[in-house]
């Protein structure tokens, strides 16, 4: 049982790294907003920001998963424990079953959290218009 775990959670591990390596683009490939491919801080800045924007929804679908992971081997342990008590700790189960009980509430938590304090309205955020680097 322990080798079929390490083997779903490489794979899961080797997934995920997938998934975010492939989702995220490169600072540097997109276009300028002007129209040109500037390689100034302005337009690498943007292109960071538009490259990041979907990640809060990749987090929420991986939490979603490893929660309901979790849960599920939560529920295997505590299985473990019932039939085999002197093998098997109940402890294991029980935290198998809280940790993922918390990354699948992690979502809901963030976003009521985002939603009480606001998203910044009264901060303004400095613009940078150009940076040069070097005197020739």
């Amino acid at each position: 049982m322990m080798t079929f775990i390490k083997k779903t959670s490489l794979h899961v591990g080797a997934a995920l790294f997938i998934g975010t390596v492939g989702g995220v683009q490169d600072a540097l490939a997109q276009t300028a907003p002007s129209g040109g491919t500037g390689n100034n801080f302005s337009s690498i800045a943007s292109n960071i920001t538009t490259s990041i924007q979907d990640l809060p929804g990749l987090l929420t679908g991986v939490s979603y998963m490893m929660g309901i992971l979790l849960g599920v081997l939560g529920i295997l342990k505590i299985k473990d424990h019932v039939e085999n008590p002197s093998n098997a700790k109940l402890q294991d189960g029980a935290i198998r079953l809280a940790a993922g009980g918390g990354l699948f509430a992690l979502p809901i938590v963030y976003e009521s959290m985002l939603n009480t304090i606001g998203q910044g309205a009264g901060v303004e955020v400095a613009k940078v218009n150009k940076i040069t680097m070097g005197t020739n």
